[in-house]
């Protein structure tokens, strides 16, 4: 496997073009040998046209791009000793899965033996052995999409790059083939780089993860970092399901207002602003606990919906600020109508600058995997 370098990769689409106004604007990444390294971002934000620059299939305007310390960005795509999984799966339809997973091979004139033993190994590996006298008009989805990432896995590159390929699969599928996807990368230990825009598999696939915006990476981070400590509103914003909840409020001192009633900041926000300055409390849904009555510090209003979902309720509440929503424990006593008060957990709050979007003050600590979700909320929030 290898480690891929990117130094400051830019993007321009005409002569001269100032790199903020490329698609991409001077990208400093390290993907580590043997790392599943996860692109993440909304359409537009340039996150496959990187991938491609790594291919070979978009020409670099500026910077430099290293597989395992060698200076490829003159180097002709198939001479990168990369292999690609694409959106679509681009299969022969014409051959059978077989003849599909050995065409590269014979193309590049690898002996007939060690054709068949990679094919072997790949379709034990992804499952395809009933399947490898088929023709693709045979396969279900997901079938083809494994023989798409076999055709990749008999290359035995030293990088793989996957666009989006599982974005054509239903959602039952696509949970499936994560886990599978999983088990090849430990398997293979192969230097991987998945572009996608589905946050789901982000978290649950990538070592790391950088989020991207406009050309330019946001955040770079473990899957709980990123989600947990958030560089600014945008990446705040962008992961999470439900989405954080983003609230006007008044940083001042020891307290933070909120409906210009105080809530105690945790120790490390105390003194974040050396005056009284507005900005906007950023607060996961998960990180909200509800409270029947309307004294007291918090936010509220009235239950719009419920959402029994078996292990846990999502409860939407319209405040003075608009909607906000709570994911709560499984029988949460809400009911449509209902006034309540929302508080959220004082060490799960995050603040941001209004318009820049800034975070103010240390994040959050990362939450442990087995913290215990409050059953009822507090008398007074933490300090």
């Amino acid at each position: 496997m290898a480690k891929v370098e990117l130094r400051k990769i830019v993007k321009r689409y005409k002569p001269g073009q100032p790199p903020a106004v490329g698609r991409l604007g001077g990208v400093d990444l390290t993907i580590a040998d043997g790392e599943f390294f996860i692109l993440l971002g909304p359409s537009g934000c340039g996150k496959s046209t990187l991938l491609r620059m790594v291919a070979g299939l978009e020409e670099i305007s500026g910077g430099e791009l290293l597989i395992d310390g060698r200076r490829v960005n003159d180097v002709a795509p198939k001479d990168r000793d990369i292999a690609m999984v694409f959106q679509s799966y681009a299969l022969y339809p014409h051959m059978t899965v077989r003849d599909n997973l050995a065409f590269g091979l014979r193309m590049r004139g690898v002996a007939g033996d060690e054709i068949g033993r990679r094919i072997e190994g790949a379709a034990k590996a992804l499952g395809l052995d009933p399947y490898m006298a088929r023709l693709p008009k045979e396969l279900s989805g997901g079938q083809r999409q494994r023989v798409a990432l076999g055709r990749a896995i008999v290359r035995e590159p030293k990088v793989f790059l996957l666009d989006e390929p599982l974005s054509n699969l239903d959602a039952k599928l696509r949970g499936h083939m994560r886990v599978e996807l999983k088990r090849l990368h430990q398997r293979l230990r192969a230097t991987m780089i998945y572009v996608t825009h589905d946050q789901v598999e982000a978290m649950t696939l990538g070592d790391r993860v950088a989020v991207m915006q406009d050309g330019e990476v946001q955040q770079v981070g473990t899957p709980l970092e990123v989600y947990d400590q958030p560089t600014n509103r945008f990446v705040a914003g962008f992961l999470g399901s439900p989405t954080m909840n983003f609230v006007p409020a008044t940083l001042e001192g020891t307290a933070l207002l909120l409906d210009e009633r105080p809530l105690d900041l945790p120790t490390r926000l105390r003194g974040a602003a050396p005056a009284r300055e507005p900005v906007e409390l950023g607060i996961r849904p998960e990180d909200l606990t509800l409270a029947p009555d309307e004294d007291g510090p918090g936010l509220v209003g009235e239950v719009a919906v419920v959402e029994p979902l078996g292990a846990e309720t999502v409860v939407t509440v319209d405040t003075r600020h608009g909607a906000v929503v709570a994911r709560l424990e499984p029988g949460a006593s809400a009911r449509p109508g209902a006034r309540v008060r929302l508080v959220p957990v004082a060490e799960r709050m995050h603040l941001f600058r209004p318009g820049s979007g800034e975070r103010v003050g240390p994040p959050p600590p990362l939450r442990q995997e087995h913290d215990a979700r409050p059953t009822a909320p507090p008398a007074e929030p933490a300090a």
